[in-house]
């Protein structure tokens, strides 16, 4: 099994859909409209692998994530190199909320918040990290 999608519901598409593309190089799929009235209701981006982030039109209360909540709490994407991954971010014109640093698992991670407060990390993972052990050992 694998992931399939990430639903957020966000406030405005289009900025959306410009942060997931310009910055980790997402592609636009496709939109599916509401059956009943055939008005806009999601748009897919396509990650690679199968995978898809799911946007709902439709956001109008605003999130802020709080570490006592009991609910999501962020998506992490990887990359194959945080350094230019980090360059492709900044370059579409967006700041970090953190900047690039192994953290204790060994893993080079940064931070950013998508336009709707959505908490983003981006990690390359580390040769010896417990991530790659697993990686190389489970199997299913």
């Amino acid at each position: 099994m694998k992931m399939g999608h990430l639903a957020i519901t966000v406030r405005n598409m289009e900025e959306s859909v410009r942060f997931y593309t310009t910055a980790f190089g997402l592609k636009k799929a496709f939109e599916l409209s509401r059956p009943e009235t055939g008005e806009p209701w999601i748009v897919y981006l396509y990650m690679g692998d199968g995978q898809f982030i799911e946007l709902f039109y439709g956001g109008e209360k605003d999130y802020t994530w709080d570490e006592h909540d009991r609910a999501y709490n962020h998506v992490c994407f990887v990359a194959d190199d945080i350094h230019e991954a980090v360059k492709r971010i900044e370059d579409a014109g967006y700041t970090l909320r953190k900047a690039p640093k192994v953290g204790i698992d060994g893993n080079w991670q940064a931070w950013i918040d998508d336009p709707d407060g959505v908490r983003v990390e981006i990690m390359q993972l580390g040769e010896s990290s417990p991530h790659m052990k697993a990686i190389r050992e489970i199997t299913f």
